[in-house]
Order: C-alpha cells, then structure tokens, then sequence
C-alpha cells in the first residue's frame, strides 16, 4: 500500500512544481499539500473503506482548486490550467467513479460527483456520468428528468433529450411526471426552432436548406405526446397540468384549445374539470385589446364582471355535479375572492355575499364537509354575525357530533356572544367526545373560566381535567395548571399546585423549569426549594438533560455552596446516557474554561 501511496503523491509533483514556480503557492504551502494528501491518500487505500473518506478527500481536492482559482485572480494569471487544474480534475474523477462503483446506491454521492463535473469537467465527461448514474438507478424517474433537461438546457441537444425521455418511459410507462416534463421539453423545443427561423428570416437568409418542418414548428410533436400520455394516465389533474404546460407557449394556441375542448369532453363528471373552466373565466379579457379600464372603479367593475362569470360556471357545475367535492371547489373559490384586499366597498359586498349564499346552499344540500362549517363560522364570526354564526355551530355539532373542533366552534360563538350556557354547553360536550380528545376543549373552559368566573371554579376544572386527562396529554394540562397557579394566586400557589401534582407523571422538563424559575423571581430565593425541585427534575430526566444538571452546577455555584458542584458533576457523569454524557462534558469544560 506504501508503494500506491508514493506513486500517487509523485504524480502530483509536476503540478505542485508549477504551482510554486509560478507564484500560487509558497514552498511551505506545497509541502503542507503533500503532508495533508499523504494522510487522504492512505485513508482511501486502505483496506476498510468508508465513505466520509472519499468524500473528505473529493472535499479537499475541491477546496484546493477553489483556492487556486482565487489567487489566480489576485495575481491575473491564467495559464498552465492543463498542468495543474485539469490534472486534478482529473484525479477527483477518478476518486469519484471509485466511491460510487463501491458505494453505488448512494443517490446522494452521485448527485455530488455530477455537481462536481458541472463546474469542473466537459460537457461530455458530465454526460457519462448521468449514463453511468442510470445504468443503476434507472428505477428513480427524477433523475431521469435531470439528466434530460442538462441535455436539452446545457448542451443544447434536444435529440438526447428526446431519447432520454423514451428511454425513461419505457422503465416508468405510466409515470406523470415523466410525460409532463417530455411534453414541455418538445414545447420548448418547438419553440426554441421558431425563434431561430424568425432570426434567420429577419437577417434575410435563406432558411430554405435548413430543417424547419412545421409541424415541429406547431408542436405536433407535444400534441403526440399529450394524446399517447392521456391514453395511459387517466384523470381531470393530469389533463389540467398539461394544458397549464402548454398555456405558457404562445404559439400552442390550437394545442391549448384541443386539449381544453378535451378537458371538458372527458372529465365532464369531475370537479377539477369544473373549477378549472370557472377559474379561466379571471384570465379571459372582456376587453378588447387595448382597451382596458383606466380607473379603479372601472377596474372593479370588470374584476366583478368576471368573478360573476366565474360562479355561473360554478352554479352550473353544482347542478351538473351536486357532490361535496364540487361545493367545496365553489365555496373555496368564492373565500379566495373574499380574502382579496380591495378598496371597492360594493365588490367587497358582492363578494361576501356570493360566499355566504354558497355556504348557505351546500349546507341546505348537507353537502358541507367539517372543516368547511369551521369557515364559515370563523368568517361570520369576524363579520360578527353572532346569530347566524350560532345557528351554524348547533347544525355543525348536530351533523358532526364526535367533532371536538366542532364543540370548540360551538363554544367560541357563546363566549363572544357572552351566553351564560357556556358551563353546561362544556359538560355537554364532554358527553359526546371521546376523553382522549378532550384536551383542547379543558383548556378552552380554563382558560375562559380565569377571565370569567372565580379562582375556585378554575381550579375545579383544572383538577377535573386532571381526573379525566390521562398520558401524555395530562403534560400539557399540568404545565396550564402551574402557570394558571402563578398568574392567579403567586409563589405560594404555584409551590402548593406542585407539591399536588410532583408524583403523577408523566411530566414536560419545562414544567419543573417553571417552577425553578418561580422560586428565582422571589426576593427571598431560598437555595433548598431550588435543589429539591432540581432534584425531582433529575428523577424524571436525569439520564437524557445534560442542561438540567450544568444548570443545578451553576445554581449550586451562585447561591448554594460551591463545595457540591463535585458530587453533582459525578452524579451526572454515571446517570447520563450516550451522546448526553458527551455533550454534558463539552459543556461543563467550556464552563470551566470560562471561570479560568
């Protein structure tokens, strides 16, 4: 192995003596090289090979050449690239093919190896290494679109590209997004063409002899691909992303309307289809060209006309197919309208009023999903429509029954609407849900219960969501409870709610860090409360919170007697585990550090 080693750092010797001959690198530089590629060397050489090796050597080599490159620019000079950069170029290279024929399903390494040769290599180096690449990991279609596209944007080869695209499809036959890029990748060649002719033409050349045929030029090549595609991929989305493809060519206008004529022949049954024809109604100009409103009224006046175009493609569509997946295409379209700022007070009505009828529909039709009756109540709510807002929340609790965001709902209209049933609208909520989604709806009564009611009360609800909340989301649950103890009644309370609670685990590390920083916020912070709750936080936590123990050091330090940070400091070498024994150590030696 001795031997490999010295050939190899004596094959660098010519490029290290150009380095120093021609100023880059000092004599002491290029010794300190060949120190550090010694060490590299004998790592990738040896017999047990892992692959941060490689990649630290490849790391290296990369940084070397970043560096050569800055001072070339500092003292202008750009010869010799052949002796030296090429011929480490060429080195990494061959590192690189090394690790990924040993590591070869490492996706990672070879994206690295190609980003390396996209600013390092040629162009034809580049492409063996995407062949190479996909020789093995011809089953991951994006690498497939990668390699396709460097072709056709870097190297300017639209037939590679064209060839990597069948090749791919005939490993992945029904992969969508195989089709769409293949689908662009024609447009933009089509495109691409037309533009060269019309350079040709300008210049008054003769584009007789040069291959322009027009049905490249009109992307009959696209339009194969489209129909071969949606043979095979049935469905509203993916018909809908190639006509969002083609409608960013210009020049594919007879594609666009084949496809959208088809959207509309073959999907006539799904709501995509549907919202796809109502939404085109905000691009299409009423106007003539060139005559687009002046002012803002005038403006808001067509924004209104279109968005009036739009619901009545709506309103169709829920005729034609009254399902919930229709209405909720129709009601998101009118809250999207609603959420757009606008200074036109009418359009804003207009808007409000289109969405409120909507929601008013579905849900007459008992087509309104859950999350829907939550919008609509949120929106009336902010509209302080109280009435109808509560109306809404007792349908929605009606029909959605074991829902605790619907029983939220419900209770939030009360509270705003300051209802004195919110206590009993609570107990009976509990009635119908099931205890482990409850938490939410506990914290929502505490929490109103504190601006509301007595300190009493809130602490019966809290102590019976204690009873009724169990696991890990009573963690939560306690820490509301301290911190409600805190706010309402100070120091005193607080230390009584957790002595109550210091023995029914499980609990969160903040939940004794509250209590710690408590007793620290008294005037009379007394040393003994802080170990004890130290030392009942170590109980539970001990072995994994390194922080909790160089925190009671450092308590133990300030206001305590420095004499026991030893004892703490041992303690916590034999309680931690792992990686935290670690870290505790590197902590507790910068603390250190920072006392010397």
């Amino acid at each position: 192995m001795a031997e490999i080693i010295q050939e190899r750092i004596e094959d660098r010797l010519p490029e290290l003596e150009q380095l120093e001959r021609i100023g880059l690198f000092s004599h002491a530089e290029i010794k300190a090289i060949i120190k550090k590629a010694s060490d590299l060397e004998y790592r990738i050489q040896r017999r047990a090979l892992f692959k941060e090796d490689f990649i630290n050597y490849v790391q290296y080599e990369i940084n070397l050449l970043e560096l050569i490159q800055r001072r070339r620019t500092r003292i202008g000079y750009s010869f010799k690239k052949d002796e030296i950069e090429n011929s480490i170029v060429h080195r990494v290279q061959g590192v690189f093919r090394r690790a990924s024929a040993k590591w070869k399903d490492d996706v990672q390494l070879w994206l690295s190896y190609i980003v390396f040769c996209k600013k390092w290599a040629t162009k034809a180096q580049l492409s063996k290494v995407f062949s190479a690449m996909l020789a093995i990991h011809s089953n991951k279609p994006a690498l497939w679109i990668m390699a396709a596209k460097w072709e056709m944007e870097d190297r300017l080869s639209s037939e590679s590209a064209r060839q990597l695209f069948l090749r791919a499809l005939r490993f992945h036959p029904e992969c969508p997004k195989l089709y769409q890029e293949y689908f662009r990748m024609e447009l933009m060649h089509a495109e691409k063409l037309r533009k060269e002719k019309e350079e040709f033409e300008k210049a008054k050349m003769d584009v007789g002899n040069l291959d322009y045929p027009e049905e490249i030029l009109k992307g009959e090549l696209a339009r194969i691909i489209y129909k071969n595609s949606v043979s095979i991929i049935k469905g509203a989305e993916f018909h809908v992303s190639l006509l969002s493809i083609a409608q960013l060519f210009d020049f594919a206008t007879d594609l666009q309307k084949e496809i959208y004529d088809d959207l509309q022949a073959l999907h006539t049954d799904d709501p995509l289809t549907w919202d796809y024809v109502a939404r085109r109604e905000l691009e299409m100009e009423s106007q003539p060209a060139g005559e687009q409103p002046a002012t803002k009224q005038a403006r808001a006046v067509e924004v209104g006309r279109k968005e009036e175009r739009c619901c009545a493609v709506y309103e169709e569509a829920v005729k034609t197919l009254p399902t919930e997946a229709m209405w909720k295409c129709y009601i998101s379209f009118c809250l999207e309208r609603f959420a757009k700022k606008t200074s036109n007070q009418f359009l804003r009505d207009r808007r409000l009023e289109r969405t409120m009828t909507a929601f008013r529909k579905a849900h007459e039709l008992r087509l309104l999903p859950e999350f829907q009756y939550k919008q609509w109540i949120e929106l009336l709510l902010r509209q302080d429509f109280l009435k109808e807002a509560l109306e809404v929340a007792v349908a929605g609790t009606e029909l959605f029954r074991d829902s605790v965001t619907m029983w939220q709902m419900k209770l939030q209209v009360l509270i705003d609407s300051k209802s004195p049933d919110i206590a009993r609208l609570f107990e009976e909520a509990f009635v119908h849900l099931k205890a482990q989604v409850c938490l939410p709806l506990w914290i929502s009564w505490a929490e109103w219960s504190e601006g509301a009611k007595s300190q009493e009360d809130t602490e019966a609800i809290f102590k019976k969501a204690l009873l009724a909340v169990k696991g890990a989301d009573s963690v939560t649950l306690k820490d509301k409870y301290l911190d409600w103890a805190y706010r309402s009644g100070g120091y005193k309370k607080a230390r009584a709610v957790f002595k109550s609670l210091q023995e029914s685990r499980p609990f969160s590390v903040d939940f004794f860090r509250k209590i710690i920083q408590f007793e620290k916020e008294q005037e009379s912070c007394k040393m003994a409360n802080l170990r004890e709750y130290y030392e009942r936080a170590l109980r539970e936590f001990g072995s994994v919170d390194s922080d909790l123990w160089m925190d009671y050091i450092k308590e133990e330090l300030n206001l305590g007697r420095p004499e026991n940070c030893g004892q703490i400091y041992w303690r916590a070498m034999k309680m931690l585990q792992g990686e935290s024994a670690e870290v505790f150590v590197a902590k507790h030696a910068m603390h250190q550090a920072g006392h010397l």
